[in-house]
């Protein structure tokens, strides 16, 4: 599927799809056995190292235990109740579809590694039977608010968090369906209720599109890839892995009704940010996590790649509007992080951060909630010089009508991609200059800031280094725009100019040095061209055919883009040149990118947090390997980033013999089917009308992303915001493969602002330099305050760093300056 038949029929005619109707309740199950709860999402660590979540269970009826390996005697009942079971499961086909999970009550004490040699020990099959840790907060968590175990006082590291007693049954929809015993009347009871589950008519799986759970494009992409790797002289040996389970990560993203049940396309689909900072100062980088339909979860980060939920006591959560980017930042210089959080319609908000991590609203005091509009994109820079950081928020546009889903979100237009076409439907984007720290004013028209184009992200680039940051802001259905910094608060659009040809649906953006020249470069995604057509696996890594592109008519722009993603070099005469094709950076679907030196060879990489949900194939993310500034290597298969071992997620829940009869896919189509599709039933593919409760599954897709080394072991891990889903934490294992020389370094301003946003570092080392920006641009949607990481390569230390700040000064730290903990340099 395109937005091809969206831009044809905003040209005719406004079409829009059958609204349907309110999710259905779950199941309520048989009289002898009813529902009595239904668990919350969960994900967590099994014996075989590898992260299980509640998804991971779905289409399993399961029986849940709970033990741990130093238990004794209190848990042979458990066990003997448990492997009877297994051995039932194991001479019964018609059981093939049930599970047993084992939960650890002491977590910290049941690693992967003792519940795989505990489940060795015992000849369990694992693909039947597996065993399940994680923090003990995230189990103490499921234990109380999911299977409503009674948890034990107090509540002490390295004893058990509750007692191992009885086993649960769980349906194929993470129900709870009963609580046993493990006597023999419990056992029987067990069994009974096991059999009048199994007896039930189970939901229907449906994948849209049929192939995402198994694509074939994926072995013939690993392959490439690894032939390729060969030849590549940048490191690559070795391997990420999805650690999420052993973090304590809870939170799961929630996705608008408007990119499911009742499909239409629209922005929603850019998702949510996640963004970092060190919210109670004691060293360690946390994470906040932004919702879409649910509350925004903050997690404190205890060391060790561990993570608590602290959500409450932060006072962040929001959940009362669906909110899109995050920026971490000292509005006021007292030392500590403060966060501004943007939302569609309900107004945006402004947390005051007291020092250790607990907020205050101060959006009202501040000035800062917006005018209403569809914000996205945010981020703080010091635009005036003065010590105090500025605010630019980008407005997309209006894409959502006067009327909400049951969910309490915004209906989308069903034409909302051709917003651009309307210009009733347009926002000015929002620049705020910052008073006293404590109050902003809105300073767009005055400054000469007006940007009305459709853009969802922005990023400061100083383009020719005269000390006063400009703005790029990409524009996701037009040309791209540049905002010069003229001095004296005010600002020129001179993007034609500088940049005369942009991507046509830019989404993301990044500054970096890609070739070590020391000159300023910019990385521009473009998502919006690949809808133009279908795009197939291998037409991913080419720009669009000009043939295929979206009509004139549709653009409403000249037409004169480059049609794909934009890797702006800067030269040394000041101008920027597009080297994308030269450089191999083309990617498909790509939201927004994240920069590090992966490998810590002393060049940046990028992650591209990539693909599309429902009704889209699978596609995956992207990870680009630089080889020495020369080019980058696609190396996401090499390095073990794809493809997921599960690729597909259950999206929405249908009941086609009741309120949901009509829905396309209970009618027996392969998918949405939208006013502008002409085609016949046969040429879509629809079959056999479809019963009972439906299951819709369709393909996993990350969106915001950002690099640091969650588990402090010296190199970068990613973590994601993933649309509808949980997050991803890929954990890299190139530390434990020998030496890695690294140098993390933070900023504390003085005349200038006090995270030193707009300084340029630079780290001589191995007889190079390596030249970053301190811009907080993390990834899609989010500005963070994280230290900036300089991989050395071979060279076991630097000679020197330099930091240009955005008072002016320029300060220089002599070495040798060797790995450790960060350096903090202080502006004289």
């Amino acid at each position: 599927m395109s937005l091809v038949l969206v831009a044809l029929a905003a040209l005719t005619s406004a079409g829009c799809q059958r609204e349907g109707s309110r999710p259905p309740a779950p199941p309520s199950g048989s009289p002898s056995t009813p529902v009595l709860d239904t668990l919350p999402s969960f994900v967590l660590t099994n014996e075989q190292q590898q992260s299980v979540s509640l998804d991971d269970l779905r289409g399993h009826i399961w029986v849940a235990g709970f033990m741990f390996t130093q238990c004794g005697a209190p848990c042979d009942a458990v066990a003997r109740e448990m492997s009877s079971l297994a051995g039932e499961l194991r001479g019964s086909p018609e059981k093939a579809a049930v599970r047993l999970v084992s939960f650890s009550v002491v977590p910290e004490i049941d690693t992967p590694q003792r519940l795989r040699e505990f489940s060795a020990s015992g000849n369990v099959d694992p693909s039947r039977w597996t065993f399940l840790t994680g923090t003990r907060a995230a189990m103490r968590a499921l234990f109380r608010n999911g299977f409503r175990r009674p948890l034990k006082e107090p509540d002490t590291a390295g004893t058990p968090l509750t007692d191992p007693g009885d086993l649960i049954l769980v349906d194929s929809l993470g129900q709870v369906r009963g609580t046993f015993g493990t006597d023999q009347p419990g056992g029987d009871a067990l069994r009974e209720a096991l059999a009048a589950v199994l007896a039930e008519s189970q939901p229907t799986a449906v994948v849209v599109p049929p192939d995402a759970a198994d694509p074939k494009w994926t072995e013939l992409r690993r392959s490439t890839q690894e032939t390729a790797a060969a030849a590549l002289n940048a490191r690559h040996d070795f391997r990420f892995v999805d650690g999420v389970g052993t973090t304590g990560l809870t939170f799961r993203q929630g996705a608008s009704v408007d990119l499911g049940k009742y499909y239409r396309a629209t922005h929603y689909d850019h998702g949510t940010a996640v963004a970092a900072a060190d919210v109670d100062g004691d060293g360690l980088v946390d994470l906040y996590f932004v919702n879409q339909v649910g509350r925004n979860a903050l997690f404190r980060n205890v060391g060790q790649g561990h993570f608590e939920d602290v959500t409450d006591a932060a006072g962040v959560g929001v959940g009362d509007r669906a909110c899109v980017g995050a920026a971490f930042a000292d509005i006021d210089n007292d030392g500590d992080e403060d966060l501004f959080v943007t939302a569609v319609r309900e107004g945006n908000l402004l947390f005051r951060n007291d020092g250790h991590g607990v907020f205050t609203d101060v959006t009202r005091e501040a000035g800062v909630g917006g005018t209403g509009g569809h914000s996205s994109g945010a981020a703080f820079f010091d635009y005036d010089g003065d010590g105090r950081l500025d605010l630019f928020v980008t407005n997309v546009g209006k894409y959502t009508r006067d009327a909400r889903r049951p969910d309490g979100r915004w209906i989308s237009f069903p034409d909302a991609f051709a917003g651009h076409l309307h210009p009733e439907r347009s926002e000015a984007s929002i620049l705020y200059r910052n008073i006293d720290g404590r109050r902003f004013e809105v300073t767009s028209p005055l400054s000469g800031l007006v940007h009305s184009a459709w853009s969802g992200d922005v990023t400061p680039i100083d383009v020719d280094a005269d000390g006063r940051p400009d703005l790029y802001v990409p524009s996701m259905q037009g040309h791209d725009q540049l905002w010069y910094n003229l001095g004296g608060g005010r600002f020129e659009n001179r993007g034609r100019r500088i940049f005369p040809a942009t991507p046509w649906g830019a989404m993301g953006v990044k500054v970096l040095d890609w070739n070590g020249d020391a000159q300023l470069d910019l990385f521009v995604t473009d998502m919006h061209t690949d809808m133009s057509s279908d795009l197939t696996p291998d037409a991913e890594a080419r720009k669009h055919d000009p043939k295929t592109m979206f009509p004139l008519a549709f653009l409403g722009t000249d037409g004169n883009h480059v049609l794909g993603n934009a890797l702006f070099t800067g030269e040394r005469d000041g101008t920027f040149t597009d080297r994308s094709d030269a450089a191999g950076v083309e990617t498909g679907w790509p939201w927004g990118p994240s920069v590090g030196d992966l490998n810590a060879d002393g060049w940046p990489d990028l992650f591209v947090g990539a693909g599309m949900n429902y009704p889209f194939r699978y596609h995956g993310s992207d990870l680009l390997l630089n080889d020495a500034g020369l080019r980058f290597v696609p190396a996401e298969f090499t390095l073990g980033v794809e493809p997921r071992p599960r690729r597909i997620v259950p999206w929405f829940e249908l009941e086609c013999d009741g309120a949901d009869i009509k829905h396309d896919i209970c009618s027996g189509e392969q998918g949405p089917v939208m006013n502008e599709d002409h085609r016949s039933p046969a040429q879509r593919g629809k079959g056999e009308a479809r019963h009972g409760h439906v299951t819709v599954w369709t393909a996993r897709a990350a969106r915001s992303a950002l690099l640091l080394d969650v588990d402090g072991d010296g190199d970068l891990d990613i973590v994601t915001n993933t649309y509808g889903d949980i997050p991803q934490v890929l954990v890299s294992d190139l530390a434990q493969r020998g030496p890695v020389h690294t140098l993390q370094v933070r900023l504390q301003g003085r005349r200038s602002n006090r995270d030193g946003l707009g300084a340029v570092v630079t780290v001589r080392a191995g007889g190079r330099d390596q030249v970053q920006v301190h811009d907080g641009k993390s990834g899609y949607l989010a500005q963070s305050i994280v230290p900036l990481y300089f991989g050395l390569g071979e060279a076991s230390e630097a000679e020197r760093i330099t930091v240009r700040w955005p008072s002016g000064q320029q300060q220089q730290v002599r070495g040798p300056l060797r790995p450790g903990a960060p350096i903090t340099i202080r502006e004289p």
